[in-house]
């Protein structure tokens, strides 16, 4: 024990713990158990013991709202997102320009040139701005993307979609990362939009404007059938090689729940040049590392095929099918935390226990200033049947 810890001890003080207020329930009904607020705090300051704190309500609770972080930096929010992995540099997606350019990530995100692991996002023209000259931010929208958009009439009406239900990761090479840390600078001015599913089932969800939804991998597993927990429990995911160059033709469904299968996606032939041994291939669901439970965990939309049982399904429209059977129920209107952004909010959240995706139909005159920062994982998700 040094000097300083023989004094704390002496006198009886013990650093400032950290205190976790659950959010607020979304509406009557709602499912949602996850997610807490940690209020203001001085990241950068943070000891080791508030820092383990923090990690462990990330773990246990998925997603960490931090209230008040205008003035973190990209390089801090660089250093707070690398002390959950601390061997790691790499941005989740890998430094591949070329294949970036090539991908559907490519609209959507832009490095902040000191600290290039961190991403700029968002939508409005945003001028000197850490580094950044100028530039043109596009909120993506499912107009661009979906296989059937709202109208313009529809969006004039604050109507709107989930746009791409995913978790961050390359998913070829690189394993994917543990947390993403989201900090929101500038938000639109609030206005509610309606969440419209389109998918036959006539359900709907009312979200802020430009919110972050998420749901709960947890939930998502504890809301199978026993049938489907022990298929999914014996299901491999082998997903495509460079999986954004590889589906950037497709079209996705409507409640932004994968991806139609239309032949749209690339060849092998037509893909940058890859190696075999780099496909990803993962268990479809993932064990906490704290807690130990079960995370159905699946990006839907990369998906190349599935092995279920030592067996290779074969057909992708087979296995999108069978994702969609097990993935549907879990994005419920009352299964879905869509986070009410305020300027000054830093979320991080289990990257490898939630699903998450952008939401919201925004205006020229709307301004989103986001910073993004996760990386690219020193070790792969734990299988939950091992």
């Amino acid at each position: 024990m040094d000097a300083l810890s023989s004094e704390v001890s002496r006198r009886g003080f013990e650093p400032a713990r950290l205190v976790f207020t659950p959010l607020s329930a979304p509406g009557p009904g709602s499912e949602v158990d996850f997610g807490v607020d940690a209020g203001a705090l001085d990241l950068p300051s943070l000891d080791e013991q508030q820092f383990r704190e923090l990690e462990r309500a990330v773990y246990t609770h998925h997603v960490v709202v931090i209230r008040d972080q205008e003035r973190l930096t990209p390089l801090q929010q660089f250093e707070l997102t690398r002390r959950f992995d601390p061997s790691v540099t790499s941005y989740g997606h890998g430094n591949r320009l070329d294949i970036m350019k090539q991908s559907v990530l490519m609209q959507d995100l832009v490095s902040i040139p000191d600290v290039p692991q961190v991403k700029l996002l968002g939508h409005g023209h945003v001028r000197n701005h850490e580094g950044i000259a100028d530039v043109q931010l596009c909120h993506p929208s499912h107009r661009t993307f979906h296989a059937e958009p709202l109208s313009v009439e529809d969006e004039a009406r604050d109507q709107t979609r989930f746009f791409r239900w995913h978790m961050d990761a390359a998913l070829y090479a690189l394993h994917p990362p543990k947390v993403t840390t989201l900090l929101a600078l500038t938000v639109p001015l609030p206005r509610i939009q309606r969440v419209r599913y389109d998918d036959g089932s006539g359900d709907t969800l009312d979200v802020s404007l430009g919110t972050t939804a998420f749901i709960s991998g947890t939930k998502a597993f504890e809301g199978l059938s026993p049938d489907q927990r022990e298929l999914a429990l014996n299901t491999k995911v082998r997903y495509a090689p460079h999986p954004y160059v590889w589906m950037k033709r497709a079209r996705a469904r409507s409640n932004g729940l994968g991806l139609w299968s239309e032949g749209r996606e690339l060849s092998r032939e037509e893909l940058p040049p890859f190696e075999v041994e780099k496909i990803a291939t993962l268990p479809l669901v993932w064990r906490n590392p704290l807690t130990g439970k079960p995370s159905l965990q699946v990006h839907a939309y990369c998906v190349e095929d599935l092995i279920i049982d030592g067996e290779s399904v074969g057909d992708l429209a087979e296995c999108r099918r069978l994702l969609y059977a097990l993935m549907r129920q879990a994005i419920a209107p009352t299964r879905v935390y869509a986070h009410p952004w305020r300027p000054g909010d830093l979320v991080i959240f289990n990257n490898r226990g939630v699903w998450h995706t952008v939401v919201g139909s925004l205006r020229p005159t709307d301004l989103r200033i986001y910073h993004q920062c996760n990386l690219a994982s020193s070790e792969p998700p734990l299988d939950a049947k091992a």
